[in-house]
Order: C-alpha cells, then sequence, then structure tokens
C-alpha cells in the first residue's frame, strides 16, 4: 500500500429528529392532552486511533463520513431513535486539525485513543413539554439542531524511538535492513528512499526499540527543497535521532555534509534540533583501518562534536550491534527516569 501521511476529509454529524405534535385520541377520554415525543439525537463522528494502521492512503479515496441522524418523535410521549454514533479508524500517530479555523482539535498519538470531532444535534422537543396550567392543549414544538459539520486536515507523524537522518546515499536505509526486518529500497542513486520506513530493532528477550527512516535531507530541505522536509514530522515524536555520516571523501565533504543537516534541522523548528542526537559514521568499510580513523577524528574535531559516536559499517554490520545495544540502554534508562519523576511527582 503506497505511504500517505496527509489527508484532507470531511466529517457530517447526525442531525436532530424534530419533535412532535400530538393529542391522546382514545375513546371515552374527550379532551385528551399532548403526548408528543421528543425527537432523538443525532449521531457524532469520533477519530479512533488504531496501531495496526500505518498509512492514511484510505481516506485518499473515501473522504466523506457521516453519522446517522436522529428519528423524529411520535405520539403517546415516544422519544425518537438517537442516531447511531460513527467511528473513522485512523493510524495512532494522527493529529486532526481544522481546516477553515486553524483550530488543532486533538492528537492520536496512542492506540485507542477516542477524539470526537463532530458533536450530533440535539432533538427536537415534543409539544407535551410544552404543556403547563395556563397552556393545556399546547401546538408548539421544537426542531431538531443540525449535526456540526467539519472539514478536517489529518497529519501522520509515524510513533518511533529513533529516527535516521542524514544526505541522500548516507546509508541510513542500509543501516535500518542491517538491524532490523525492515526492506527499504537501497541503491546508489539520491533518494532512493520515497517514504519512511519503520523498523523493530530487537536487542535480546522482551527488548526492542523502533527505528526509523527518512528521505535523506539536503540544503534547503526546510524551505521545501528535495523530499526530506515532508516527513522531517516523522522525527518529532522520537526520543532519539541517529545523525548518518558518509566518511568516504568520494562524496564530498562529510564535515559539511553534516554541518548541511544540523543546519537544516535548526531552520525546520518544531524541537527538532533540541533532541538528543548521536553521530554515525557509516562506511567506514571503505578505507583502510587508518585512513578510516583519520577521517573519523578529522570530522569529530572539525564539528566540535561533544556527543556520542561510532563508528559503523551497515553493509558489513561492523559495529551495529554496539550501537543497538547503546540506544536500547539509553532508551531504557529514560524510561526509568520518566517513571521515577512520574512517582516522586504524581500530580504531573
Amino acid at each position: 500500500m503506497k505511504f500517505v501521511d496527509e489527508a484532507t476529509i470531511r466529517v457530517q454529524a447526525g442531525n436532530g429528529g424534530h419533535g412532535c405534535l400530538s393529542f391522546r385520541r382514545e375513546k371515552y377520554i374527550p379532551k385528551g392532552g399532548p403526548d408528543g415525543g421528543d425527537g432523538g439525537a443525532g449521531g457524532s463522528v469520533y477519530l479512533v486511533a488504531d496501531g495496526a494502521i500505518n498509512t492514511l492512503a484510505d481516506f485518499r479515496v473515501q473522504r466523506r463520513y457521516r453519522a446517522e441522524s436522529g428519528q423524529a418523535g411520535a405520539g403517546r410521549e415516544k422519544t425518537g431513535r438517537s442516531g447511531v454514533d460513527l467511528e473513522v479508524t485512523v493510524p495512532a500517530g494522527t493529529v486532526v486539525q481544522d481546516v477553515d479555523t486553524g483550530e488543532l482539535l486533538g492528537d492520536l498519538a496512542e492506540a485507542g485513543q477516542r477524539l470526537c470531532v463532530a458533536r450530533g444535534g440535539r432533538g427536537g422537543l415534543g409539544n407535551t413539554r410544552f404543556k403547563s396550567s395556563v397552556n393545556r392543549a399546547p401546538r408548539q414544538t421544537t426542531q431538531g439542531q443540525p449535526g456540526e459539520a467539519r472539514h478536517l486536515r489529518l497529519e501522520l507523524k509515524v510513533l518511533a524511538d529513533v529516527g535516521l537522518l542524514g544526505l541522500p546515499n548516507a546509508g541510513k536505509s542500509t543501516l535500518i535492513r542491517a538491524v532490523s526486518a525492515a526492506r527499504p529500497r537501497v541503491a546508489d542513486y539520491p533518494f532512493t528512499t520515497l517514504h519512511p520506513h519503520l523498523g523493530v530493532v530487537r536487542v535480546g528477550d522482551h527488548r526492542s526499540f523502533v527505528m526509523a527512516d527518512i528521505p535523506g535531507l539536503i540544503e534547503g530541505a526546510a524551505d521545501g527543497a528535495g523530499l526530506g522536509h515532508r516527513f522531517l514530522r516523522h522525527l518529532q515524536r522520537t526520543r532519539l535521532l541517529l545523525h548518518v555520516v558518509d566518511i568516504s571523501p568520494l562524496e564530498g565533504d562529510p564535515v559539511a555534509h553534516a554541518r548541511t543537516v544540523s543546519e537544516e534541522l535548526a531552520r525546520y523548528g518544531e524541537g527538532l534540533d533540541r533532541l538528543p542526537r548521536w553521530l554515525v559514521l557509516n562506511k567506514c568499510d571503505l578505507l583502510l583501518p587508518e585512513d578510516a580513523e583519520q577521517a573519523c577524528a578529522r570530522i569529530v574535531g572539525e564539528l566540535g562534536w561533544e556527543g556520542p559516536v561510532y563508528r559503523v559499517s551497515a553493509q558489513s554490520g561492523s559495529g551495529t550491534e554496539r550501537l543497538c545495544q547503546d540506544v536500547m540502554r539509553c532508551l531504557e534508562e529514560e524510561a526509568a527516569r520518566a517513571r521515577d519523576a512520574a512517582v516522586t511527582d504524581p500530580a504531573s
């Protein structure tokens, strides 16, 4: 299925049923009173996050969703049946925005979350409701209220623990293939990866994390150049970024490439430049051991990099096991700190 991370849909909640105008008509009761029932409420539209869905492609086919309307009231004070709520499943990680107002309606970050995006209309009142001591034969009723209608923009941000970023052909796709069961396309030309790929990296019994590979960044990506800018949003939910750099001088200056990516993260904003980022120096197998060591030292020195640095070969798998073990340990320590903080301050 084609990966789609944006879609617009229209939702319409059900209208409320009208109130009923009716009077009792029974034998031997010449002055029967009002007995018109209320109308039923219209059904509402809910979006429900589903962890088994990973694309918004279905919304490119079906764009309109309408909940059931309530039925009108009837005589003998019978209330009309309420409309059934409509539940629309979306991928976990979907952000919902009102197109017309720009209002952010919700963020369905976890599977099972529900968000009401269109409220059903109230049912109208039957004439029984207007009976009083001075109005014993009321002929007033009210109509059911219309249900809410909205034009929604759905934006998917994939849920991953670790995100890979770097220039095209840095070896991100090869790396995720080496450490997980994900099989993104790999070829010797830019933008082989056209959409994000998720892979589960297992580092032992009951220990694993999710890694995301997005299309490579180029200079100007934050302003729309290339493909990566469309998918930078998918890194916003990650807890750790792995900045993959090709150390081979045949592809240009690795230091300049690394700075380009760092600058694009800062320009894009949304907190990406503040996420923890590790430097992964890839394709070390293309150089002699002493040349690779010198190249890595030069890159780290000229960048002034102070964070963790890993030397790997995604093609041969060299260094990837240690990288994955350290990533798993980092994520587990962060989760432990979050649990301790929650226990210390339950109100948070």
